[in-house]
C-alpha cells in the first residue's frame, strides 16, 4: 500500500530534473537578428558558471538570459540598451568586458599590478642570492691530503 501511494514520487522527481533540458531554445526569425542576439550573447557571462558565455551555458539562467535577450532584440532595442540593462540588474560582473570606470579599475589595472609586483619580488631575490663561488683549482698540498684521504700515497695504491 505503501509503495502504490510513493510510486508517483519517482517519475515527479525525474521529470523536475528533465525540465531544464526540455527547454528549448527558438531562434528569432530574422538571420541578422539571432546573429546579432548571438554576438550578445557571447559577450554576457552566466551568472552561475561565471567562465562561460550564457551562449555556451546550460544553467537555467543562462537560458532565461538567452530568451530576454532575443524578446529585447524582437522588441527593437538596441544591444546597448540591453546591456545597460542587465548590467543594472547584475552588475558590471555579468560582461566580459566591463567598461573602463573607478568601481572596476581592479578588473583592469589589477592583473598588471600583481604581475609588476611578482617581476619586483623576483628581481629583488635574485639580486640578494649569494653569488656561489666557482672552485678555484687545486694545488699540490692539497691534491697531496686529498689522496692521503683516500687511502693513497701520493699516487701510489696503499693495497
Amino acid at each position: 500500500m505503501k509503495t502504490a501511494r510513493t510510486g508517483w514520487l519517482l517519475p515527479l522527481i525525474c521529470l523536475v530534473v528533465a525540465l531544464p533540458a526540455l527547454a528549448v531554445d527558438v531562434p528569432l526569425d530574422d538571420p541578422a537578428l539571432e546573429e546579432r542576439a548571438r554576438h550578445l550573447m557571447r559577450e554576457v557571462r552566466c551568472v552561475v558558471c561565471q567562465s562561460q558565455s550564457i551562449g555556451e551555458s546550460d544553467a537555467g539562467i543562462a537560458v532565461d538570459l538567452r530568451r530576454l535577450i532575443r524578446a529585447e532584440i524582437a522588441a527593437g532595442k538596441s544591444d546597448d540598451e540591453i546591456r545597460n540593462f542587465l548590467v543594472e540588474r547584475y552588475g558590471d560582473f555579468v560582461l566580459f568586458t566591463p567598461p573602463f570606470r573607478a568601481e572596476t579599475m581592479v578588473l583592469w589595472i589589477g592583473p598588471f599590478v600583481v604581475l609588476g609586483l611578482g617581476l619586483a619580488f623576483m628581481i629583488r631575490f635574485l639580486r640578494r642570492r649569494p653569488s656561489v663561488a666557482m672552485p678555484s683549482s687545486l694545488d699540490a698540498e692539497e691534491r697531496q691530503r686529498i689522496a692521503r684521504a683516500l687511502g693513497k700515497d701520493g699516487g701510489e695504491n696503499a693495497a
